[in-house]
């Protein structure tokens, strides 16, 4: 048995080719995102992966929409967007596949 901790892992990412990382592979991404209302990410894309984001708590902006609890939203390569957690917020996001240097700003 092995037992570590979220906040140990860089930016929630548990599973992945990162360091540490769980499980280590490039089949796939997995994270537990927390935010504080207010956060940012910039606009960006990915030209591999499909992105989904679960949102387990509050509310969050993408795509110039509101989503909140229970809203799974599916970004797929090519599809750019910032992200904006508008209250303290919780995310689960997976990227299939894992694809590293796979996330690209975009201006707007």
């Amino acid at each position: 048995m092995k037992v570590e901790k979220l906040d140990d892992m860089t930016k929630g990412w548990f599973i992945g080719n990162f360091e540490p990382s769980l499980y280590k592979t490039n089949d796939v991404e997995v994270a537990v995102k927390n935010y504080k209302a207010g956060d940012y990410e910039d606009k960006h894309y990915h030209k591999i992966a499909t992105e989904f984001t679960l949102v387990t708590k509050g509310k969050v902006k993408m795509f110039d929409t509101e989503f909140s609890e229970g809203d799974i939203i599916v970004v797929e390569p090519g599809d750019a967007t910032d992200f904006t957690a508008i209250t303290d917020a919780q995310n689960v996001v997976v990227k299939i596949p894992g694809a590293n240097n796979d996330k690209y700003l975009t201006e707007g």
